[in-house]
């Protein structure tokens, strides 16, 4: 399962290859009840970047979800700016609020995967928007061998996904 919140279509697209690749669904934080999350061997949580932290919707499931130590879980999300580039730029890594929240609740972050995500957020408009045509093949490709790695190592799925994604390549 797939649990998505998007406001554009960046992360949808990066949230459906990696649900192609685990054989999942996606569906909305809202859409499922925190009592669930037990039932699955790895729950994937994404979204888009907004103000260098994933989407609120899928931060306050976050804190809503029960305590369970061992639960694999993975980040996802798409931004403008990638995490890699924040990094080596000393920016905060926008995964780490999300990252936090689920290492509280005992959980353990198995992977996480980022891509740059078309961005026409405030002034970008202006300028028709930076990052126009991402995600590409090429990051769908990678979104989805990202699941694939995952699913040779786990059984149940479930997708959390307030939309965001980008693979750290070393």
């Amino acid at each position: 399962m797939v649990l998505a919140a998007s406001e554009g279509k960046s992360t949808s697209k990066i949230a459906d290859a990696i649900a192609e690749g685990l054989g999942a669904d996606v569906l909305s934080p809202n859409a499922i009840a925190a009592e669930e999350f037990g039932m699955y061997g790895l729950v994937g949580f994404g979204s888009g970047i907004f103000d260098q932290a994933h989407h609120q919707a899928l931060l306050e499931l976050t804190d809503r979800l029960p305590y369970s130590p061992g639960l694999k879980v993975f980040i996802f999300s798409t931004s403008g700016v990638s995490r890699r580039f924040a990094m080596d730029h000393q920016i905060d890594d926008p995964h780490t609020p999300l990252r936090e929240r689920l290492l509280k609740k005992g959980y353990n972050v198995v992977g996480e995967f980022n891509c740059a995500g078309f961005n026409d957020n405030s002034f970008l408009k202006l300028f028709g928007g930076m990052n126009r045509g991402r995600p590409t093949q090429e990051d769908l490709a990678l979104a989805k061998a990202f699941a694939e790695r995952l699913k040779s190592t786990e059984m149940g799925i479930a997708l959390v996904a307030d939309y965001a994604i980008k693979e750290e390549t070393p």
